[in-house]
């Protein structure tokens, strides 16, 4: 079988090609390690100087040009890294400056009296509003994760400088951890700006069998960041339920309407769900089910390796395999939103040991109230494909980018890694044939290990008309530099053909599909914490 397996992989790679004119050059965003040796003395785990993991990135509405991305740098081991990074382009892209950023964190520059008195950072975020004003959100935490926060910042001028920190969110207990945040601009209203996030509960966190639950917190800003309303649960379980949300990210439509997109796990049981607001984040709709979250990540029955894996070993890979990422049609009136997430639903007949996550996509025209089923993205159904992303332009083209292992030999040696991108006219369209935005493969055993080789729970996804992923790359084999941050670009014009429409269903005329794969779904197990 491990023949058959390296001899099917290699005709893959002869038929991958090489990087074509649709996607341009990449460009190094991340550099050096700012930050002081001894900023982090005496705490535990294992520090990667240098390694720069998972990056988000925000397009300026006012000035196209002007992007912004932030990034976890110098990440440990065990949760966090000494601080979120800040870069930012003016020439869309093409080159980049690394300014100070905020505070978020002690090598950073945080302290008691700035706000940012914390060990370490985490979950970068970032987002323009309609008048240029951006904003960035950190999870800051101490080195114990017994303290754990949520904190704000704004810039006035396209990235360059940085307002002072606002606290939404602190708890000083291992009992609550706040975790998974972002942050939106609300792109139809320059006053509005949301944070959300989940925070998990837990009766004793000294055992892993602990009884949990983890609501969903929210708050928002009314004046363009400059203060911020207090916090609020805007979906509250009861106490020890084992019900919990993960991954919430608020995306506004065209026609103004909040859709907060989250993992719901309902004891051990993810679901893709939604909540809707159309008054600004005041109410909140209760959640509305999608589809199963089936990820190899909640396999553990059946004989199979649960978790993206490194074929040649089954060492894990950490991925964002139980976090879909979501997208809204921006053009004006519009009710139309994507979500992508990994799903092995379409190769389950596939006789391997490891389970074949796929990247699938999934789409509402009535604003998030009815979903069509998932249909797969990525094209290689015979290697696991990893933590998709997904944007959508001012035409209504689609974007979507991920990992996967198509150039690996899994013999052993180097685990070669690529990301791909490919794009969509819209929701009735099939793909575009996918295109390789790394123009070599990456060793991924070459990145830090977090819980699994890691580059980072999502990737960034923005667009100036043309899509521009922000992602985080290997160095293969350099341990004293793991990783960096790029950008590249890709046309959102590649063709794609028209197809029969998907069929969007109603909840409750999708039942009988979504039991039958809640009978073979698996269990997450325990309380979960990202970092």
């Amino acid at each position: 079988m491990r023949r058959l397996l390296g001899l099917a992989t290699l005709v893959l790679v002869a038929l991958a090609g090489s990087t074509s004119a649709w996607a341009q050059s990449l460009e190094r965003i991340s550099g050096p390690s700012p930050f002081p040796a001894n900023c982090s003395a005496g705490q535990e785990g294992t520090l990667y100087t240098n390694a720069e993991v998972e990056p988000w990135v925000t397009a300026n509405p006012r000035n196209s040009r002007n992007l912004i991305a932030v990034w976890q740098q110098d990440r440990w081991s065990n949760g966090g890294s000494q601080g979120n990074l800040t870069g930012v382009s003016f020439d869309r892209g093409e080159s980049w400056t690394r300014p100070t950023p905020p505070p978020f964190s002690n090598c950073a520059g945080g302290n008691a009296a700035n706000g940012g008195d914390y060990d370490r950072a985490s979950d970068p975020w970032v987002s323009f509003g309609p008048d240029g004003s951006a904003h960035q959100i950190s999870l800051s935490v101490s080195a114990d994760q017994v303290t754990s926060a949520i904190l704000v910042s704004t810039s006035r001028d396209g990235g360059r400088t940085w307002g002072p920190i606002t606290t939404l969110q602190r708890n000083d207990t291992a009992t609550l951890f706040n975790d998974k945040e972002s942050i939106t601009a609300d792109p139809t209203n320059s006053r509005f700006v949301y944070a959300v996030w989940d925070r998990l509960q837990v009766q004793t966190p000294a055992n892993p069998a602990s009884p949990f639950s983890g609501d969903t917190l929210f708050a928002r800003s009314t004046d363009g960041g400059r203060t911020w309303e207090p916090t609020r649960t805007i979906l509250d379980f009861p106490d020890n339920s084992r019900i919990l949300t993960l991954g919430n990210q608020i995306v506004v439509l065209g026609d103004g309407t909040l859709v907060n997109v989250m993992d719901l796990i309902q004891q051990g049981l993810p679901l893709v769900a939604v909540q809707r607001s159309t008054d600004k984040g005041a109410t909140w709709s209760q959640p509305i089910i999608v589809d199963i979250l089936f990820s190899s990540a909640t396999q553990n029955q059946g004989g199979g390796v649960s978790g993206v894996v490194d074929p040649s070993d089954l060492h894990p890979v950490r991925t964002g395999d139980i976090l879909p990422e979501a997208a809204a049609d921006p053009r004006k009136g519009s009710d139309t939103l994507h979500i992508v997430w990994q799903d092995i639903r379409f190769t389950l007949a596939a006789p391997l040991p490891i389970f074949n996550d796929q990247i699938v996509l999934s789409s509402s025209t009535d604003g998030g109230l009815n979903w069509s089923d998932p249909r797969r993205v990525s094209s290689n159904k015979l290697t696991q494909a990893f933590t998709g992303s997904v944007d959508v332009n001012d035409r209504g083209r689609i974007g979507v980018t991920y990992y996967d292992f198509t150039s690996d030999d899994p013999s052993g040696g180097t685990l070669d890694t690529d990301y791909w991108a490919t794009t969509a006219r819209d929701e009735n369209s099939t793909f575009s044939p996918r295109q390789r935005l790394t123009p070599q493969s990456f060793d991924m055993r070459t990145a830090p290990d977090a819980g699994g080789f890691f580059v980072g729970d999502y990737e960034g996804l923005t667009n100036t008309r043309n899509f521009l992923p922000v992602f985080v790359t290997a160095n293969s084999g350099d341990l004293a530099n793991r990783t960096d941050v790029f950008s590249s670009s890709f046309s959102a014009s590649a063709s794609s053909a028209r197809s029969a429409k998907h069929k969007v269903v109603a909840r409750v005329s999708n039942r009988q599909s979504l039991a039958r794969l809640v009978k073979r779904a698996g269990a997450i197990q325990g309380p979960l914490r990202i970092r």
